[in-house]
Protein backbone atom coordinates (compact mmCIF):
# COMPACT_ATOMS: atom_id res chain seq x y z
CA UNK A 1 0.00 0.00 0.00
CA UNK A 2 1.60 3.06 -1.16
CA UNK A 3 0.61 7.02 0.59
CA UNK A 4 0.70 8.92 -2.20
CA UNK A 5 0.85 12.15 -1.85
CA UNK A 6 -1.87 13.14 -4.05
CA UNK A 7 -4.51 11.32 -5.84
CA UNK A 8 -5.48 14.54 -7.33
CA UNK A 9 -3.54 17.60 -5.25
CA UNK A 10 -7.28 19.06 -5.26
CA UNK A 11 -10.15 16.54 -6.06
CA UNK A 12 -13.01 18.11 -8.28
CA UNK A 13 -11.06 20.91 -8.61
CA UNK A 14 -9.09 21.36 -11.77
CA UNK A 15 -6.94 25.04 -12.75
CA UNK A 16 -6.96 25.47 -16.03
CA UNK A 17 -4.92 28.59 -16.46
CA UNK A 18 -4.08 31.68 -14.20
CA UNK A 19 -4.02 35.92 -15.25
CA UNK A 20 -0.01 36.07 -14.00
CA UNK A 21 2.28 36.85 -16.69
CA UNK A 22 5.88 35.54 -16.22
CA UNK A 23 9.23 37.80 -17.50
CA UNK A 24 11.55 34.91 -17.48
CA UNK A 25 11.33 31.14 -19.36
CA UNK A 26 10.22 28.85 -16.99
CA UNK A 27 12.82 26.49 -17.53
CA UNK A 28 13.13 24.16 -14.80
CA UNK A 29 9.37 24.01 -14.39
CA UNK A 30 9.44 22.37 -17.57
CA UNK A 31 12.75 20.10 -16.64
CA UNK A 32 11.06 19.05 -13.20
CA UNK A 33 7.82 17.98 -15.56
CA UNK A 34 9.99 16.55 -17.54
CA UNK A 35 11.74 13.91 -15.19
CA UNK A 36 8.87 13.14 -13.47
CA UNK A 37 7.20 11.93 -16.52
CA UNK A 38 10.81 10.46 -17.40
CA UNK A 39 10.50 8.54 -14.16
CA UNK A 40 6.61 7.28 -14.23
CA UNK A 41 7.20 5.87 -17.88
CA UNK A 42 10.22 4.20 -16.22
CA UNK A 43 7.97 2.91 -14.05
CA UNK A 44 4.93 1.73 -15.80
CA UNK A 45 7.96 -0.07 -17.84
CA UNK A 46 8.92 -2.67 -14.83
CA UNK A 47 5.57 -3.86 -14.85
CA UNK A 48 5.80 -6.15 -17.42
CA UNK A 49 6.25 -10.37 -16.94
CA UNK A 50 10.20 -9.91 -17.13
CA UNK A 51 10.65 -6.79 -15.13
CA UNK A 52 8.25 -8.65 -12.36
CA UNK A 53 10.76 -11.38 -12.31
CA UNK A 54 13.34 -9.51 -11.16
CA UNK A 55 11.12 -7.60 -8.49
CA UNK A 56 9.82 -5.15 -11.21
CA UNK A 57 7.75 -1.86 -9.71
CA UNK A 58 7.07 -2.95 -6.29
CA UNK A 59 11.01 -3.48 -5.49
CA UNK A 60 11.76 0.37 -7.41
CA UNK A 61 8.96 1.50 -5.11
CA UNK A 62 10.21 0.13 -1.82
CA UNK A 63 14.03 0.92 -2.42
CA UNK A 64 13.53 4.69 -3.37
CA UNK A 65 10.20 5.95 -1.18
CA UNK A 66 10.47 7.41 1.58
CA UNK A 67 9.18 4.31 4.69
CA UNK A 68 8.86 6.22 7.96
CA UNK A 69 10.17 3.75 10.16
CA UNK A 70 13.19 2.38 7.77
CA UNK A 71 14.29 5.99 7.87
CA UNK A 72 14.38 6.37 11.47
CA UNK A 73 15.51 3.10 12.31
CA UNK A 74 18.99 3.54 14.11
CA UNK A 75 20.98 1.69 11.41
CA UNK A 76 19.16 3.13 8.51
CA UNK A 77 21.76 3.18 5.25
CA UNK A 78 22.99 5.99 3.46
CA UNK A 79 20.48 4.93 0.79
CA UNK A 80 17.48 5.03 2.85
CA UNK A 81 17.95 8.70 4.05
CA UNK A 82 18.16 9.62 0.62
CA UNK A 83 14.34 8.58 -0.22
CA UNK A 84 13.16 11.79 1.07
CA UNK A 85 14.62 13.59 -2.09
CA UNK A 86 14.18 10.49 -4.22
CA UNK A 87 10.51 10.04 -3.45
CA UNK A 88 9.60 13.02 -5.04
CA UNK A 89 10.27 11.96 -8.15
CA UNK A 90 8.20 8.46 -7.99
CA UNK A 91 4.74 8.20 -8.48
CA UNK A 92 1.74 5.59 -8.11
CA UNK A 93 -0.63 5.82 -11.27
CA UNK A 94 -1.79 8.49 -14.23
CA UNK A 95 -3.47 10.51 -12.51
CA UNK A 96 -1.74 10.73 -9.64
CA UNK A 97 1.44 12.48 -12.35
CA UNK A 98 -0.53 14.26 -14.24
CA UNK A 99 -2.95 15.79 -11.27
CA UNK A 100 0.72 16.85 -9.94
CA UNK A 101 2.01 18.24 -13.26
CA UNK A 102 -0.78 20.17 -13.91
CA UNK A 103 -0.38 22.17 -10.49
CA UNK A 104 3.39 22.27 -11.36
CA UNK A 105 2.99 24.21 -14.48
CA UNK A 106 0.09 25.88 -13.42
CA UNK A 107 1.94 27.95 -10.48
CA UNK A 108 5.17 26.89 -10.90
CA UNK A 109 5.99 29.10 -13.85
CA UNK A 110 5.17 32.16 -11.65
CA UNK A 111 7.00 31.02 -8.33
CA UNK A 112 9.88 30.51 -10.58
CA UNK A 113 9.68 33.75 -12.22
CA UNK A 114 9.86 35.47 -8.21
CA UNK A 115 13.11 33.30 -6.96
CA UNK A 116 15.11 32.33 -10.48
CA UNK A 117 15.61 29.66 -11.87
CA UNK A 118 18.65 28.31 -9.34
CA UNK A 119 16.98 29.57 -6.12
CA UNK A 120 13.78 28.24 -7.60
CA UNK A 121 14.63 24.73 -7.86
CA UNK A 122 16.37 24.58 -4.32
CA UNK A 123 13.15 26.03 -2.92
CA UNK A 124 10.83 22.85 -4.51
CA UNK A 125 13.14 20.59 -3.06
CA UNK A 126 13.57 21.47 0.24
CA UNK A 127 9.81 22.21 0.35
CA UNK A 128 9.38 18.20 -0.84
CA UNK A 129 12.15 17.56 1.87
CA UNK A 130 9.83 18.80 4.52
CA UNK A 131 6.86 17.60 3.41
CA UNK A 132 9.17 14.06 3.42
CA UNK A 133 10.08 15.14 7.13
CA UNK A 134 6.11 16.58 8.00
CA UNK A 135 5.01 12.96 6.99
CA UNK A 136 7.32 11.38 9.02
CA UNK A 137 7.00 13.04 12.21
CA UNK A 138 3.30 12.30 12.54
CA UNK A 139 3.73 8.78 11.20
CA UNK A 140 7.22 8.04 12.52
CA UNK A 141 6.35 3.87 12.86
CA UNK A 142 4.84 4.07 9.34
CA UNK A 143 6.20 0.68 7.43
CA UNK A 144 3.83 2.25 4.49
CA UNK A 145 6.11 3.79 1.43
CA UNK A 146 5.51 7.76 0.67
CA UNK A 147 5.90 9.02 -2.88
CA UNK A 148 4.95 11.41 -5.08
CA UNK A 149 6.18 15.13 -5.87
CA UNK A 150 2.45 16.87 -4.06
CA UNK A 151 5.18 17.96 -1.00
CA UNK A 152 7.12 19.42 -3.21
CA UNK A 153 4.23 20.79 -5.14
CA UNK A 154 2.63 22.15 -2.11
CA UNK A 155 5.59 23.95 -1.48
CA UNK A 156 4.49 26.17 -4.74
CA UNK A 157 1.32 26.53 -4.06
CA UNK A 158 1.76 28.03 -0.46
CA UNK A 159 4.33 30.49 -2.75
CA UNK A 160 1.86 31.35 -4.86
CA UNK A 161 -0.71 32.12 -2.48
CA UNK A 162 1.00 33.95 -0.72
CA UNK A 163 2.68 36.54 -3.35
CA UNK A 164 -0.40 36.27 -5.53
CA UNK A 165 -3.44 36.08 -3.39
CA UNK A 166 -5.63 37.89 -5.67
CA UNK A 167 -4.81 36.42 -8.79
CA UNK A 168 -7.86 34.99 -10.83
CA UNK A 169 -7.38 30.96 -11.09
CA UNK A 170 -9.87 29.62 -14.56
CA UNK A 171 -10.76 26.51 -12.60
CA UNK A 172 -13.25 23.45 -13.97
CA UNK A 173 -15.27 22.18 -11.36
CA UNK A 174 -18.23 20.32 -11.37
CA UNK A 175 -21.72 20.59 -11.34
CA UNK A 176 -24.03 17.44 -10.61
CA UNK A 177 -23.06 15.99 -14.17
CA UNK A 178 -22.24 19.13 -15.44
CA UNK A 179 -18.77 20.52 -15.67
CA UNK A 180 -18.07 24.12 -15.81
CA UNK A 181 -15.67 26.74 -15.63
CA UNK A 182 -15.60 29.62 -13.20
CA UNK A 183 -12.74 32.39 -12.05
CA UNK A 184 -11.95 32.10 -8.53
CA UNK A 185 -9.28 34.44 -6.63
CA UNK A 186 -5.98 32.38 -5.90
CA UNK A 187 -6.48 32.66 -2.12
CA UNK A 188 -10.10 31.15 -2.53
CA UNK A 189 -8.72 27.99 -4.36
CA UNK A 190 -5.40 27.23 -2.11
CA UNK A 191 -7.28 27.95 1.33
CA UNK A 192 -9.74 25.60 0.01
CA UNK A 193 -6.94 23.26 -0.74
CA UNK A 194 -5.08 23.93 2.59
CA UNK A 195 -8.57 23.70 4.61
CA UNK A 196 -9.01 19.77 2.76
CA UNK A 197 -5.46 18.83 3.78
CA UNK A 198 -5.64 19.80 7.19
CA UNK A 199 -9.45 18.12 7.81
CA UNK A 200 -8.15 15.24 5.80
CA UNK A 201 -4.94 14.29 7.78
CA UNK A 202 -7.17 15.03 11.19
CA UNK A 203 -9.37 12.80 10.06
CA UNK A 204 -7.05 10.17 9.07
CA UNK A 205 -5.04 10.31 12.20
CA UNK A 206 -1.28 8.79 12.09
CA UNK A 207 -2.55 5.49 11.29
CA UNK A 208 -2.04 5.78 7.31
CA UNK A 209 -4.24 5.53 4.52
CA UNK A 210 -3.80 6.71 1.35
CA UNK A 211 -2.75 10.05 1.02
CA UNK A 212 -0.24 11.89 2.73
CA UNK A 213 -2.17 14.65 3.92
CA UNK A 214 0.38 16.02 6.75
CA UNK A 215 3.11 16.14 3.99
CA UNK A 216 1.41 18.54 1.91
CA UNK A 217 0.34 20.49 4.81
CA UNK A 218 4.49 20.88 5.73
CA UNK A 219 5.62 21.70 2.29
CA UNK A 220 2.54 24.34 1.83
CA UNK A 221 3.74 26.13 5.30
CA UNK A 222 7.48 25.69 4.25
CA UNK A 223 6.40 27.59 0.72
CA UNK A 224 4.48 30.36 2.24
CA UNK A 225 6.85 31.05 4.77
CA UNK A 226 10.50 31.03 2.66
CA UNK A 227 9.13 32.29 -0.90
CA UNK A 228 9.87 36.05 0.56
CA UNK A 229 13.65 35.25 1.67
CA UNK A 230 14.11 32.95 -1.43
CA UNK A 231 12.30 36.11 -3.95
CA UNK A 232 14.75 37.43 -6.41
CA UNK A 233 12.49 40.11 -8.11
CA UNK A 234 8.80 41.30 -6.93
CA UNK A 235 5.52 39.76 -8.16
CA UNK A 236 4.05 41.02 -11.09
CA UNK A 237 1.26 43.73 -11.27
CA UNK A 238 0.13 43.35 -14.86
CA UNK A 239 -2.50 40.79 -14.99
CA UNK A 240 -3.40 38.81 -18.86
CA UNK A 241 -6.82 38.09 -19.96
CA UNK A 242 -8.05 34.59 -19.11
Amino acid sequence: MLALKADSILEGMIPLRDDVPTRIAPTVTVLLVVLNVAVFLYELSLEGPAARAHGGLEQFIERFAVVPRQLLAPQAELRTWLTPLTSMFLHGGFLHVAGNMLYLWIFGNNVEDLLGHARYLVFYLFCGLVAAATQVATAPTSSVPVIGASGAVSGVLGAYAVSYPTARIRTLIPLGFIWTTVYLPALVLLALWFAMQVFSGALQGSGGGGVAWWAHVGGFVAGAVLVKPFRVRPPVRQRIPI
